[in-house]
């Protein structure tokens, strides 16, 4: 299989999901990853949209190749100050509510002040509430615990947090001896960390077959990332985003998913056939799976208008939209393959 560093696509991932980048507030990711894209000698420029595009020089500068991923992620806003100094929230991205309960969270005030605190149904105690295991998990029986002072919405007021402030979830990241990444948001910070991981390998070495764009999108998860920032030129869009595993799947955390179909449709079959040879000839774990409930940058640019073929490939993930877990081998896996791809005509 090809070498590529594991190592450093470990510690990339590990960066990106301590800096937080819900949906809307993305900024900090973008400038990181435009950091290292700078150290690898990867021209880039920011788009309008508050994305990032980054392109390698091929041999062959006709028939672009693009790789996207998007470091936005799941989060919340606040959307009222109850009387009782808790707040109600309102969805980024989407997720259940029993996926977030008891999660520890920080609210991001305009002003950038920072107020932690706790993600709770609105009943709470099994010493005051009956029957709390049929309690229902939806919105509105949610709330915000502020770890401050505050029992009024006079008091969280004074502090500066007001309607539309950003709430970032607790990624809390744990990197196992065994090589395990847990962490939410490895939807799709995996997938960055991978994208870094191919512009290293091709840093100093033998360009790509064709030049190649690096798309890095902040708008993903609320299904308009790469509906824009796609380079005109570009022939072939490979999404790099995640597998997901459940009853039914033939995706694991050891190796790389190559996406056939998902909510929107099957994906390009040449493209991905041309994957799955690549995978097979480089020996490189492989699934091909479908997936009933997901969509990504790739159907995003083609509901767009984009004229391209396009797929899907990533690192199977446990738990998705929850407190989600990969392993080094699905990351080196799959940044091979992309290796592989951009290495073939």
């Amino acid at each position: 299989m090809i070498e590529v560093d594991v190592e450093y696509i470990v510690e990339s991932l590990v960066r990106l999901l301590n800096t937080p980048s819900p949906s809307g507030s993305t900024e900090r990711a973008i400038d990181l990853v435009a950091k290292e894209f700078e150290k690898l000698g990867v021209c880039c420029e920011k788009t309008r949209k508050g994305g990032l595009l980054g392109t390698i020089e091929g041999k062959d500068r006709s028939g672009c190749r693009a790789l996207s991923g998007h470091v936005d992620t799941l989060g919340a806003m606040v959307k009222e100050i109850k009387s009782n100094g808790r707040l109600r929230f309102a969805q980024v991205g989407g997720y259940t509510m029993h996926s977030v309960e008891g999660e520890y969270c920080t609210v991001e005030s305009s002003s950038g002040a920072l107020y932690t605190g706790t993600i709770l149904s609105t009943k709470s105690s099994v010493h005051v509430y009956r029957d709390l295991d049929k309690f229902k998990r939806s919105l509105e029986n949610m709330e915000i615990r502020l770890d401050e002072r505050a029992s009024s919405a006079k008091e969280v007021e004074s502090l500066g947090i007001c309607v539309g402030d950003f709430i970032h979830f607790d990624p809390r990241v744990q990197v196992t001896p065994g090589g395990f990444v847990k962490s939410r948001h490895l939807d799709d910070k995996a997938g960055v960390a991978i994208i870094l991981g191919v512009a290293k390998f091709f840093a100093g070495r033998e360009p790509p077959a064709r030049t190649t764009h690096l798309y890095i999108s902040n708008y993903e998860e609320v299904g308009h990332g790469a509906s824009f920032g796609i380079p005109g030129d570009t022939e072939e869009l490979v999404a790099v985003d995640m597998g997901a595993i459940g009853e039914g799947q033939s995706t694991d955390e050891f190796t790389v998913s190559i996406c056939a179909k998902d909510s929107s449709g099957p994906y390009d079959l040449t493209l991905r056939k041309h994957l799955s040879n690549l995978a097979k000839e480089s020996g490189i774990g492989y699934k091909v799976d479908i997936y009933p409930y997901y969509g990504s940058d790739a159907s995003a640019a083609l509901r767009a208008g984009a004229n391209l073929r396009a797929c899907v490939v990533g690192p199977g993930v446990d738990a998705s939209h929850s407190y989600e877990r990969t392993h080094r081998d699905a990351l080196a896996n799959t940044c091979a393959l992309m290796v592989a791809y951009l290495k073939s005509q």
